[in-house]
C-alpha cells in the first residue's frame, strides 16, 4: 500500500476483512491452517504523505547529520483514540461542529499510517467529507485539508490533487498545500508540476521541516541520487527527534526509509540494522517488519525471512507481503504453502475488486512476475496507466506487455519508465528481460548486470533470473 516505489495500488481491504473472507471459507483451508501455526510463533498505500511523505526538489544539504542510536517511544494509541472519543462526544452535544469532524479525520488518517488498515481511511473520509458538507471548503480549509490528504492515503490522485488546487488558490502561502499537491502530481507522473509545487512548498516553509526533507529525499531518489536522498533523510529524521514529543510512526519511517535505500544499494547488513532499529522505535512497524524480511532473504538467512514474513502478514495481508511469503515458501521447497499464499493474493485482488476498486497495479505485476493470466495482467496495467502515467506504471506496462508477448510496447515502456534515471534494480531487470526478448543481447546484458550491480539480491526469484540470463541460460 506504500506509494514510496510506485508499486502499490489503493485498496480498501482491512486486515479484518481478510480474515473474515478465510473465515468463512472463502480462501482454501491450508491457508487458515497456516495463519494459525504462524499466531503461535512471532504472530504500501500508506506513505506518511502529508506530514513525512516522499518528493520533493531542490538543493542537496551540505553534510548528512549521523543517525542517533534508536530509542523506543511509547505509543500514543490510547491517546489518540481519547481523542476520537472527545470530539465523537462533542459531535453528539453539537452535530454542527465541523471542527470536530475535522480532528476525528486527522487522528483517523494517523492510525492510517501507523498500522496500514484501511477501515480507519473509510472513517476519514466519512468524517471530511462530513465536515466540509457543513461548512463549504471556503470558510474550511482544514477540513479541504484532510479531505485531500484522505483522498491521496486512498490513491485516488486526482481528487486529491484537485483539492489541493484548490486549497492553494484559497491559501497562497499555504506549504502544506503544495506539498499535498507535488504529492499527487508526483503519483500521477506529472513531475514538472510536482517539481513546481514542491519549490513554493520550500519557499513558503520553515527551514529544516521534515515534510521537505522528506520530499527532496524522494525526489532524489527518483533522480538517481541515493547519497542525496540519504541526506534529506537523515535531515528530516534529526527535525522529527528534536521536537518535545517525537511523533513514533514518524521516525520510525525515516529510519524505515533509510533501510530501503541501503537495500537498493545492495548493502543488506546495514539494511538489516537500519529495520532492527525501526522495530527498536516501534515493534509492531508493519513497514520495519516486512522490510527487515527481505534484508534477511537478501543475506541467505531464509528462515528468518519467513518468520519476519510470516509476522507481517498477520498485521497486515498486503499482496505484496503475502506474494513475497509465498516465493520463499517455493524457494525452501514448500510448494503448498507457497500456493495457498499465492492463492490468497488473487482471492484478495478479487475482494478489491467487489469493494469497488478499479485498478490493480499490485495484482498485475504478481501475475507478471508469476507468469499467470498474462492477458488479465496487461489489461489491468493498461488501465491504470491510462489514468496514472508515472514511471512505476510505465514499468508495470511494460512488464506485463512483455509477458503478454507484446515486445514492441514492452520497450517502449521501459524507456519511459527509466526516463528520470531511478536507480531501481527492477527497473533495469524489466529493462534486461524486454531486451532479451527483443533479441538485442548486448543492450539485455547491460540492463541485467546494472540490476545486479546496484542490488545482487534484489528479489529472491528475480535476481537469480537475472544472472541465468547474463550467464546466457
Amino acid at each position: 500500500m506504500t506509494c514510496r516505489t510506485g508499486y502499490s495500488t489503493r485498496a480498501r481491504l482491512s486486515p479484518a476483512n481478510v480474515r473474515e473472507t478465510i473465515r468463512m471459507g472463502m480462501i482454501p483451508c491450508a491457508v487458515e491452517m497456516q495463519s494459525r501455526r504462524r499466531s503461535s510463533t512471532a504472530g504500501w498505500a500508506l506513505a506518511a504523505t502529508w506530514a513525512v511523505v516522499v518528493g520533493g526538489c531542490g538543493n542537496r544539504p551540505a553534510a548528512a547529520p549521523a543517525l542517533p542510536p534508536p530509542q523506543p517511544i511509547v505509543s500514543d494509541e490510547q491517546a489518540t483514540e481519547r481523542s476520537i472519543a472527545f470530539f465523537a462526544a462533542k459531535l453528539k452535544e453539537d452535530p454542527f461542529n465541523f471542527i470536530a469532524y475535522n480532528k476525528i479525520a486527522g487522528f483517523h488518517l494517523k492510525r492510517v499510517r501507523e498500522t496500514g488498515n484501511t477501515e480507519f481511511l473509510t472513517k476519514a473520509l466519512d468524517a471530511a467529507r462530513a465536515s466540509l458538507k457543513l461548512f463549504p471548503a471556503e470558510m474550511n480549509l482544514e477540513g479541504l485539508g484532510v479531505l485531500a490528504s484522505a483522498e491521496y492515503a486512498s490513491h485516488n490522485f486526482r481528487a486529491a490533487r484537485d483539492h489541493a488546487l484548490k486549497w492553494v488558490q484559497l491559501r497562497p502561502n499555504e506549504s502544506a498545500a503544495y506539498g499535498l499537491l507535488g504529492d499527487a502530481c508526483l503519483e500521477l507522473g506529472d513531475y514538472g508540476k510536482a517539481e513546481q509545487a514542491y519549490r513554493e512548498m520550500e519557499r513558503n516553509s520553515e527551514r529544516g521541516a521534515v515534510g521537505i526533507h522528506s520530499r527532496l529525499a524522494r525526489w532524489r531518489e527518483l533522480k538517481g541520487d541515493p547519497d542525496g536522498a540519504q541526506q534529506h533523510l537523515a535531515q528530516a529524521l534529526a527535525h522529527a527527534l528534536s521536537l518535545a514529543a517525537p511523533p513514533r510512526e514518524t521516525v520510525a519511517w525515516c529510519r524505515w526509509q533509510t533501510g530501503e535505500l541501503a537495500f537498493l544499494r545492495g548493502d543488506y547488513s546495514a539494511a538489516e540494522q537500519h529495520q532492527r532499529d525501526v522495530l527498536t522505535v516501534y515493534p509492531d512497524y508493519y513497514r520495519g517488519i516486512a522490510s527487515l524480511g527481505r534484508a534477511l532473504a537478501a543475506l541467505g538467512r531464509r528462515d528468518e525471512a519467513i518468520a519476519q514474513y510470516e509476522r507481517v502478514v498477520q498485521i497486515l495481508p498486503d499482496p505484496t507481503y503475502v506474494a513475497a511469503l509465498g516465493d520463499l515458501y517455493h524457494l525452501a521447497g514448500k510448494s503448498a504453502q507457497a500456493e495457498a499464499q499465492y492463492t490468497l493474493v488473487e482471492q484478495i485482488g478479487r475482494l478489491g475488486k467487489l469493494n469497488g476498486q478499479l485498478y490493480n497495479r499490485q495484482l498485475a505485476l504478481f501475475y507478471a512476475d508469476h507468469d499467470r493470466k498474462p492477458e488479465d495482467a496487461y489489461a489491468q496495467a493498461t488501465r491504470e496507466y491510462q489514468e496514472r502515467k508515472d514511471i512505476y506504471g510505465a514499468d508495470a506496462v511494460a512488464w506485463t506487455a512483455l509477458k503478454a508477448g507484446k515486445i514492441e510496447v514492452a520497450r517502449r515502456e521501459i524507456r519511459t519508465a527509466l526516463r528520470l534515471g531511478t536507480l531501481d534494480p527492477r527497473l533495469y531487470f524489466h529493462a534486461g528481460m524486454i531486451a532479451k526478448a527483443a533479441g538485442d543481447g548486448a543492450g539485455s546484458r547491460q540492463f541485467l548486470e546494472k540490476a545486479l550491480q546496484l542490488s545482487p539480491e534484489f528479489d529472491p526469484l528475480q535476481a537469480k533470473q537475472a544472472r541465468e540470463a547474463v550467464a546466457g541460460r
